[in-house]
């Protein structure tokens, strides 16, 4: 099934907004249960357009795309991480896990992502708004860098990559850089990984479940994944979630210091000093208003 346009996406969001508008001005009798849906709907949707949208700029380019690819290699080399080669030879020589492995690359991320969200949204509201923020800093991060262009591993066919996909099904990339579904070179950062990221690390901050460890595999199962397909290098997941890291700090941060400004105005209100100015200030404009008298 194709993904949603970024039009289709702005009208869901419009109309979302619509709905969230006429609840809050007929006040319906459970209306204040379906408000912060329609709204959240509706800034969702807004994101996703915006997302399909920067995805749609020209970036057909692949200038240093094969150096900058090397270079990685290079870098992963010097710090002793194993290679995504050996662990395409392995899924390889294991043919039955071949068409799973494709099948989990191509499929299985946007629905865990959407799960994750509706779970959060009506389990722990209060956590919500950390984790979407999280995810939309994120997410931006990686539109951002992609204009950094990076071949995936399956480019370097002299090093002993392969299409996984390719020879084994489904593919989300085209024959070409200009078709498919995804970014031909926008390896660098994975947007699986940094979603993968998401989902696994929110639901073990955010549930009490003693069976919440479990969900970290799908992180796990990501990273394998996506270098198994031979589509991305360990360094795209690496960053991808130090962008996730980043975005959680900057949101946890900027929360702080909002709560901070507003603990500090009832102190402001409670200081003497600043109410005999106050004060001050009523008395002159009183004594103004006599003499004009």
């Amino acid at each position: 099934m194709p993904w949603p346009t970024w039009d289709e996406a702005a009208t869901a969001a419009v109309a979302s907004i619509l709905v969230w508008l006429g609840l809050r001005w007929l006040r319906p009798k459970g209306g204040a249960y379906v408000e912060p849906v329609a709204l959240e709907f509706a800034l969702i949707s807004a994101l996703y357009s915006i997302w399909r949208l920067a995805r749609m700029l020209p970036l057909a380019s692949d200038d240093g795309a094969l150096d900058r690819a090397y270079r990685i290699v290079r870098i992963e080399h010097a710090m002793h991480l194993p290679t995504e080669l050996s662990l395409q030879h392995f899924v390889l020589d294991h043919s039955w896990l071949a068409e799973p492995t494709t099948y989990y690359y191509a499929t299985f991320h946007v629905p865990a992502l959407i799960a994750f969200l509706v779970w959060l949204f009506f389990r722990h509201r209060d956590r919500y708004p950390h984790w979407r923020n999280g995810l939309a800093l994120a997410t931006a991060g990686c539109l951002v860098i992609r204009f950094l262009r990076v071949a995936p591993p399956r480019f370097l066919t002299d090093l002993g990559y392969t299409d996984l996909a390719g020879r084994y099904g489904p593919s989300v990339y085209g024959s070409d850089l200009a078709t498919g579904v995804s970014d031909q070179l926008a390896a660098m950062p994975s947007i699986h990984i940094a979603w993968a990221a998401v989902v696994s690390l929110g639901i073990v901050a955010c549930s009490t479940s003693r069976w919440r460890w479990i969900f970290l595999l799908h992180l796990i199962i990501t990273f394998l994944v996506v270098s198994a397909t031979g589509n991305h290098w360990w360094l795209d997941g690496i960053v991808a979630v130090l962008l996730l890291w980043g975005g959680l700090a900057l949101d946890t941060a900027v929360r702080s210091y909002v709560a901070r400004r507003r603990s500090e105005q009832p102190a402001r209100d409670d200081d003497p000093s600043l109410l005999a100015e106050e004060r001050d200030v009523v008395d002159a404009e009183r004594v103004d208003r006599d003499l004009l008298r």
